[in-house]
């Protein structure tokens, strides 16, 4: 069975931060309001700075790389949307759908990885799908249960059911579709990426099956969760708005951790903490300026090093 959590993170620490106006139109977590770039970029790089500091504390090998300061990347601290490592030494290499988040794909960050002494074999590119209007952004479009080799994925504009497909059959997963809407100004939207209404972890798992509107989906996907013998954490679309859905479990030095935001953290219901501590150590970083602004929270930040390591 394979390892559902890893003990290795990649990180971008951003060079330029503000609301992208390129994501706003389907974000619906993006504060759109415009505020000073410079202040914003010093307020979000000391919480990048600190979640870093907080995961090494807990053991976690954390590899950081700067963003390229030559490129207008106002997202480039979300980088499991344009990457994601695997076992086997092959890494996938995602189409984003706004143009400036395509600038993100970097060759610096595959030589940082292999400076830190994983190993890559192969690199399975879909990014040129984006120049045909089909995106699937990583795992922010996909929640990955390696365990049980399935992809859950709430289908959106940036997540197409067909170049999932074409991954699952590459990677070898099952893929688990299905619908997943908010409610924005009353009205039903899409939701943008589906892990920020699930998390998978080993043992626990954390969902918003109220966004799953068709009761048959919604049953299905329970049904894939409940019958691998996870623990569901079911919370409300008003905790997930506080970012409760956007959680990752890595492994500590003693053991799973619960990543997630303070807001998430927040949230949450003391049976909800109980469960979900049953298992892991929480760990939540405040990240206030990234999620107000960037629309994305802890699990975003997060690309999982699965690659093994030269000895």
């Amino acid at each position: 069975m394979n390892q559902q959590t890893t003990n290795a993170l990649l990180m971008v620490r951003p060079s330029h931060f503000r609301s992208n106006e390129q994501t706003a139109q389907d974000n619906h977590f993006q504060n759109k309001e415009m505020q000073d770039p410079a202040h914003l970029l010093e307020l979000a790089q000391k919480e990048f700075d600190d979640f870093v500091a907080l995961l090494r504390q807990h053991g976690v090998h954390v590899v950081v790389v700067q963003a390229d300061p030559e490129k207008d990347t106002p997202d480039a601290h979300f980088p499991n949307n344009w990457i994601s490592t695997h076992p086997d030494r092959r890494i996938a290499i995602y189409p984003m759908k706004a143009p400036n988040r395509r600038e993100e794909r970097s060759e610096h960050v595959l030589d940082a990885l292999e400076s830190a002494g994983f190993l890559i074999e192969e690199v399975y590119d879909y990014s040129d799908a984006a120049l045909e209007g089909v995106f699937l952004e990583g795992t922010g479009s996909m929640v990955l249960d390696h365990q049980h080799q399935k992809a859950y994925a709430a289908l959106s504009q940036r997540t197409d059911e067909d170049l999932l497909i074409e991954f699952c059959e590459d990677f070898e997963y099952t893929p688990v579709i299905f619908t997943a809407s908010q409610t924005v100004d009353g009205q039903l939207s899409p939701i943008y990426h589906t892990n920020v209404m699930l998390c998978v972890g080993t043992e626990v798992a954390v969902i918003c099956s109220s966004s799953i509107k068709d009761s048959k989906e919604r049953k299905q996907v329970l049904q894939h969760l409940k019958s691998d013998g996870l623990q569901v954490v079911d919370i409300t679309e008003g905790q997930m708005h506080q970012f409760a859905g956007n959680m990752l479990e890595v492994q500590g030095a003693q053991g799973p951790l619960m990543v997630m935001s303070q807001s998430a953290f927040k949230s949450l219901k003391p049976n909800q903490v109980q469960a979900i501590e049953a298992c892991c150590t929480i760990v939540a970083p405040d990240l206030t300026t990234i999620e107000t602004y960037g629309g994305g929270s802890a699990r975003c930040m997060l690309a999982e090093i699965f690659l093994p390591q030269s000895n």
